[in-house]
């Protein structure tokens, strides 16, 4: 929503103040500059970037809308869920874990909490780590390590979808001058056209400029970092994962471990204490 409203905002003052000035708006339409200057940032975009990167940004252009997709009430269901599951690990042992996540899709536990269910990445993070532990792992340092560089992973991929974005931006303004100084030379064939024609001509020319500028600070640049936003509040998540994980790996009880995931939470996200306790009320034994 705020994205919608942010796109509003920036036109209306634009185009706003342009008409308010008495400014022309026919003279704005320029078609042909439009097309040098998105048509080669386009293609620079393709030639700079691989099919992942490529890929990647047409998959996190729906977050631009959606916006992030973690709350309060996320995270809530979260760390319900690591203490559901490491209850069920100090009672019975880790191996009580292993029907659960082998099959997530037929777990009680995860059928329990459909949000965390739903979300693809988490679920299979989550699984991943306990499997280890239900595979013999114990040694919690040589997990956090392997977290680590799988986080470090992730955060490189997103970074190169931002990065992009970011060099999609910057390039704008500068295909904005190519589309006018194209405009300029086509002006300084006319250069015997009356003053009416080449006024016209120099206009279209100089929307070039303009558009590429206005495009890269006002939409692009913005979108990209939108884009990142919301990329770091995904690798919060995974970090609240991982440090639940690594403290029941320690040996912590499980009101403990979870204690240790909340904390890692951005304070606008974050759950209080007493939220917690109320939330873990509701917690019944799983087999």
């Amino acid at each position: 929503m705020k994205f919608i409203i942010g796109f509003v905002v920036v036109v209306a003052s634009v185009i706003g103040g342009y008409v308010l000035a008495d400014g022309h708006l026919g003279v704005l339409w320029q078609p042909l500059e439009f097309l040098i200057i998105f048509g080669a940032g386009i293609g620079a975009f393709l030639i700079s970037n691989p099919g992942t990167v490529i890929k990647g940004v047409l998959g996190r252009l729906g977050s631009l809308i959606k916006g992030a997709k973690y709350s309060k009430e996320s995270y809530l269901e979260l760390l319900t869920v690591q203490y559901t599951l490491f209850k069920l690990a100090k009672s019975k042992g880790d191996l009580a874990l292993e029907g659960h996540i082998e099959n997530p899709d037929d777990s009680a536990i995860f059928n329990q909490y459909p949000g965390f269910a739903s979300d693809h990445h988490g679920l299979e993070f989550m699984c991943d780590y306990l499997r280890m532990l239900t595979l013999g792992t114990s040694n919690s340092h040589e997990v956090e390590n392997i977290m680590d560089i799988e986080l470090e992973n992730h955060h490189e991929a997103n970074h190169s979808i931002f990065n992009a974005m970011n060099a999609l931006a910057d390039g704008l303004p500068a295909l904005g001058i190519v589309a006018a100084v194209l405009g300029i030379i086509h002006t300084m064939g006319s250069i015997t056209e009356p003053p009416e024609v080449l006024g016209h001509l120099i206009g279209a020319a100089l929307v070039g400029t303009f558009s590429g500028i206005l495009f890269s600070y006002g939409f692009v640049g913005p979108m990209a970092a939108s884009m990142g936003a919301v990329m770091d509040e995904e690798a919060f998540y995974l970090t609240c994962i991982k440090a639940g994980i690594i403290a029941h790996m320690q040996g912590y009880a499980p009101q403990v471990s979870i204690e240790f995931s909340r904390k890692t939470i951005p304070a606008h996200l974050r759950p209080s204490f007493i939220e917690l306790e109320e939330s873990l009320q509701n917690v019944g034994t799983v087999e």
